[in-house]
């Protein structure tokens, strides 16, 4: 970076230079300072294709869809032929929450080319935000082309409908833990095939998953000589069901050992005469959209100063350091640090008043097991929480809180903060 300072300090003028240090930012998730770099290389070369195309994803990113859209089109009118932009004009437009318009858009799109899996996938999103499952997942299925996940590369055929009588299939999740528990409601679609279903979970998933309705067998991974007839993903599960109804079929039901309540028990016991809430602010930083799904610890303070509430902060990860570091911990109490597993994040929720939680595991987590859920959502959030409303039909106890703009927190944070205050007062 310290060289595109230093070369652009002599030759100011360089659109391509200032383009290309806007990638580099927003590559680095520095939003603020890619938009910098992006707007001088516009104003140096605003016709440049390469110049548009990478303001305009910058801009999508942060939510500013219609200038997005603007720099597509005139991208567009120079290379009609584009797949890639077609698909990022679908993109913008099922972030403004215009679904009908992006599956228009997508569908005409893939009329000129059927084999795109990036058109394939935005399409998806658009059907899936509108409350098309069937579809949506359906177009789902392009993700393994898309370039985002590693197609899988087992010694086992694929499940393609064939009988399963008396037969083993393994059922694998794919991306985050928050997936593996929203999806997992889908292992009973295999009951009626009357076969024998091992399902793959991760370690952290192992107890809060034990005894899961649809499962008769859990192991960490696949061995090559695993006595396993097909797999599946679990994901293409969902498909299934919803090929046959439109029903969102209830959550999975989670177990909860006794230690891990004994140790959340402990944990609150100090504090039983407060209203006490579980918080998260983030998610797994290695997930592509994370920086825009999370706020900063810091944005719960004030909820922390309500009277009668206690804060417990159930989030582990790399942003423990600057939690701890500026002494939010005394405020936000750290019971998630020394969590063994998913079943003590679980203790620790059936022990709180409340959980309020960015959209991460923790929020399916808590949905799943019924206990009251504040889900703070960024402008475009994931399908099951549509663009709009305060419900969703996914997890019956979960109230959502939608950001309000683009990059900004406090505007929701200010009506979470509110709401805590009328919640409290109704408990004393």
């Amino acid at each position: 970076m310290s060289d595109y300072a230093r070369y652009l300090a002599r030759v100011p003028r360089d659109a391509g230079i200032w383009s290309n240090l806007g990638v580099l930012h927003r590559a680095a998730g520095r939003h603020l300072m890619a938009l910098r770099a992006h707007e001088r290389a516009l104003a140096l070369d605003p016709d440049g294709v390469g110049t548009m195309t990478n303001a305009a994803n910058l801009l999508s990113d942060i939510g500013r869809y219609d200038d997005s859209l603007a720099l597509r089109q005139r991208v567009l009118a120079l290379r009609p032929d584009d797949p890639a932009q077609l698909a990022m004009v679908v993109r913008c437009l099922r972030g403004k929450g215009d679904h009908a318009a992006a599956i228009a858009q997508a569908n005409a799109a893939l009329a000129r080319y059927p084999d795109d899996a990036e058109l394939r996938m935005q399409l998806a999103f658009a059907q899936l935000g509108a409350g098309d499952h069937a579809a949506g997942l359906e177009n789902y299925k392009a993700r393994w082309r898309a370039g985002e996940l590693k197609p899988r590369d087992l010694p086992f055929p694929e499940w393609q409908g064939e009988p399963l009588d008396g037969k083993t299939v393994a059922v694998l999740p794919e991306q985050g833990f928050g997936d593996a528990v929203l999806f997992a409601r889908f292992l009973t679609v295999l009951q009626d095939h009357r076969c024998r279903v091992v399902m793959a979970v991760k370690p952290p998933l192992r107890r809060l998953l034990h005894g899961l309705a649809g499962a008769d067998d859990m192991v960490d991974g696949l061995r090559v000589d695993a006595a396993i007839d097909h797999w599946i993903n679990m994901m293409d599960l969902a498909a299934l069901h919803f090929a046959q109804t439109d029903d969102v079929p209830a959550p999975v039901r989670l177990t909860v050992p006794s230690d891990s309540v004994a140790r959340a028990r402990a944990l609150v016991e100090p504090h039983a005469d407060k209203l006490k809430v579980g918080v998260v602010w983030t998610g797994s930083t290695t997930y592509r959209g994370n920086a825009f799904r999370s706020f900063s610890h810091r944005d719960f303070l004030p909820l922390a100063d309500v009277p009668g509430v206690q804060l417990f902060s159930l989030y582990k990860g790399p942003g423990l350091a600057s939690y701890h570091a500026d002494g939010s911990d005394a405020f936000l109490i750290d019971a998630g640090s020394t969590e063994r597993d998913f079943a003590d994040t679980a203790g620790m929720m059936l022990a709180c008043d409340l959980i309020i939680t960015s959209d991460t595991a923790t929020a399916h987590v808590a949905g799943s097991l019924g206990v009251p859920v504040w889900c703070v959502l960024h402008w475009d959030p994931f399908g099951v929480y549509g663009h709009a409303g305060d419900t969703t039909p996914w997890y019956p106890h979960m109230r959502l809180f939608r950001q309000h703009r683009p990059l900004d927190w406090s505007g929701v944070m200010a009506e979470v903060e509110a709401a805590l205050r009328v919640r409290d007062r109704v408990a004393a």
